[in-house]
């Protein structure tokens, strides 16, 4: 890959040496860590930019079937679940006494 591009930027000169100093200790250039790191934090802004999006999403559809009137109350969940509770329950002790 061709360089195309200067970047420059200031830093403490303790961090420029660390930093120097352990991508020498994996003897690898110091402009290709900083190249992976540049790639992987524009992947996790992109990933949590889609997340975003997608939570989005998630809300405004369940925010226009509740203006629907298609959702129940949690009352109305508990409800059912305790009901199928019972019904489960019922199933298994009929089972165990076959």
């Amino acid at each position: 890959m061709s360089t195309k591009a200067v970047f420059t930027m200031k830093l403490e000169p303790e961090l420029r040496d660390e930093f120097m100093a352990a991508t020498a200790e994996d003897d690898r250039p110091a402009s290709q860590v900083v190249r992976e790191l540049m790639r992987d934090y524009i992947k996790q802004r992109r990933q949590a930019r889609e997340y975003d999006d997608y939570l989005r999403r998630k809300v405004e559809a369940a925010r226009r079937q509740r203006d629907a009137g298609l959702h129940f109350s949690n009352e109305e969940v508990e409800a059912e679940a305790a009901a199928r509770r019972v019904e489960l329950l019922r199933r298994i002790g009929g089972e165990a006494g076959l």
